[in-house]
């Protein structure tokens, strides 16, 4: 039965909880009265977040579940049903960028393993939890986009000249998780769930080789924001703190 706090509680669940800005997001929800299930793929790594979080008086649990791994997402999926009943908010974090170099010398491996996750990963989750995120009143998903899956920006060659010729993989899966999130978010309006992409915007992270400006709490607050939009806020943007961003 659940108990009085996560009946008057919104639920969520995080992948790739453990660390980074997944972490971050967690600890902002859950400082708003959430109650997070931290989700991550490494068992004694996601409890060792959890405890670090619950040692702040925070309201979070550990999940194992592995985007990668179809079995630990319907066990995710069939503890969340039997424990609470619901979902309210999923925040599809876990990611990987590994091809830091030109284009011409990503390996298929590189690129199967990328949208393995980002893309793939996604989807698996996202379907487990639909049953769950339809038996809430105010669902809500937010997908950790980038700026770089961007077509518009990515085609003018001065918009990210940093990057101009990287990050094929780790970019054409952010551009093909925009478009499921535009997918979803239209099927799901009927339903009142929300879905919308947010770029956390250049965040120091192990994911980013610790490259960009911004710390993980700052790239947390846009999808924190996202995760608990108001009934009268938007579907299928792709935005971050600084607005809208063009696909």
């Amino acid at each position: 039965m659940l108990s009085y706090i996560l009946v008057n509680q919104p639920i969520a669940l995080v992948t790739g909880a453990n660390k980074g800005i997944g972490k971050e997001i967690a600890r902002q929800l859950a400082a708003k009265d959430v109650f997070v299930l931290m989700a991550a793929r490494d068992r004694q790594r996601g409890e060792a977040a959890v405890r670090e979080l619950q040692s702040q008086g925070l309201t979070v649990e550990f999940l194992h579940l592995d985007v990668t791994s179809q079995p630990t997402i319907d066990s995710a999926a069939a503890e969340i049903e039997r424990k609470y009943g619901r979902l309210d908010i999923l925040v599809n974090n876990a990611g990987l960028a590994l091809d830091w170099y030109p284009s011409s010398q990503l390996s298929f491996e590189t690129l199967e393993q990328t949208f393995k996750t980002n893309v793939f990963g996604v989807y698996a989750v996202t379907t487990a939890m639909l049953p769950l995120l339809k038996k809430s009143q105010h669902g809500r998903i937010v997908n950790l986009s980038s700026a770089v899956g961007s077509l518009a920006r990515r085609s003018d060659p001065s918009a990210l000249p940093a990057i101009a010729n990287m990050l094929l993989a780790y970019s054409s899966s952010k551009a093909a998780l925009n478009m499921m999130t535009i997918q979803f978010a239209n099927e799901l309006k009927p339903f009142g769930i929300k879905v919308n992409a947010i770029s956390p915007g250049p965040t120091a992270t192990d994911m980013t080789q610790n490259r960009g400006t911004k710390t993980p709490e700052q790239g947390a607050a846009a999808p924190v924001k996202f995760a608990l939009l108001p009934d009268d806020g938007p579907t299928g943007l792709f935005s971050s703190d600084e607005g809208n961003i063009p696909w």
